[in-house]
């Protein structure tokens, strides 16, 4: 059995699931785009290849060997997207769920049903129909669940909309220990400069105390100032609207001290590195184009208590 257990985004990983790149398929045409930097990069010919994003997934998975990390991959579905696993699944404490994704993509849960195997049946839960939830929107602080949603009236017309308010009911009443805050995250079906496809698109804590975010990701202020008050605004790495744009805030911890970045993100990696993290940099821009990064394309299993 794989003994999962996920509590918080830095603690020392010890077991993920990494995406792949191998087999993607052909560049998707602008009506099957899902966010809209794919469709951005679609109409603009400038769609990443799939040579690019393998050397870029194997530079990342290179990372996690260095790091004695136990890494899992999807088996291959061919001539089909399954980099960002984050989408289909998440961990809380020591509970699977898995997620109610585009119908679409059921596919990618059965492509790491070799690895639900190996975890105990009864901590492996689905979410009833309704309930609408990625592992983008999910991310844990400790005695925190903090989740990403959308609470406009118009979100059923919003293919970026991912996470529903029956979502963080669903989430408050498996884990009603924990203090689970929602955040209102700003939406756009056309400009991928102000489109919050996930929490982690405009938040995501590092260390023990410190954490990168972008103010204008949330609807409201209050959400964003929930975060400053609890972080402190001085441990906070703010930003800008381009810098959300290029996933600044998609980076992903190995341990408190450890994150890996992109190569090009100069003014976050310099702020990591004055603040005492090791930034592993590997290049990661062509995934990037569309609308995800390195945290979209892991699942956590096992990190240290």
């Amino acid at each position: 059995m794989l003994p999962i257990h996920i509590q918080n985004e830095t603690s020392r990983l010890r077991a993920v699931v990494l995406g792949t790149a191998v087999s993607n398929g052909p560049t998707p045409t602008a009506d099957e785009a899902y966010d809209p930097k794919s469709l951005e990069h679609i109409l603009a010919g400038t769609y990443p290849i799939e040579s690019d994003m393998i050397t870029e997934m194997e530079a990342f998975n290179q990372v996690f060997k260095k790091y004695d990390v136990e890494v899992f991959r999807p088996d291959i579905i061919n001539n089909y997207n399954q980099i960002f696993s984050r989408d289909i699944g998440f961990v809380i404490d020591d509970i699977f769920i898995k997620a109610n994704i585009l119908p679409d993509r059921e596919k990618e849960l059965d492509a790491i049903q070799y690895v639900i195997d190996h975890i105990d049946p009864k901590k492996v839960v689905r979410p009833p129909e309704e309930v609408h939830i990625e592992g983008g929107d999910v991310m844990l602080w400790n005695d925190y669940i903090f989740i990403g949603t959308y609470k406009g009236s118009d979100y059923k017309d919003y293919i970026t909309a991912r996470t529903n308010w029956q979502g963080v009911e669903y989430i408050k009443q498996l884990f009603p220990h924990k203090k689970v805050k929602d955040f209102d995250l700003v939406k756009s079906k056309i400009e991928a400069r102000d489109n919050a496809l996930h929490l982690d698109c405009c938040f995501q804590p590092v260390g023990k105390d410190k954490g990168i975010i972008y103010k204008s990701g949330f609807r409201e202020e209050a959400d964003y100032m929930f975060l400053v008050n609890l972080f402190g605004k001085e441990n906070l790495f703010h930003i800008t609207r381009d810098e959300m744009y290029h996933m600044n805030s998609n980076v992903f911890s190995i341990a408190p001290d450890v994150v890996v970045s992109e190569r090009n993100f100069t003014r976050l990696n310099n702020w990591l590195r004055e603040n005492g993290f090791t930034v592993e940099e590997i290049p990661y821009a062509e995934i990037a184009k569309q609308e995800g990064l390195l945290r979209c394309s892991t699942l956590p299993l096992v990190r240290d208590k």
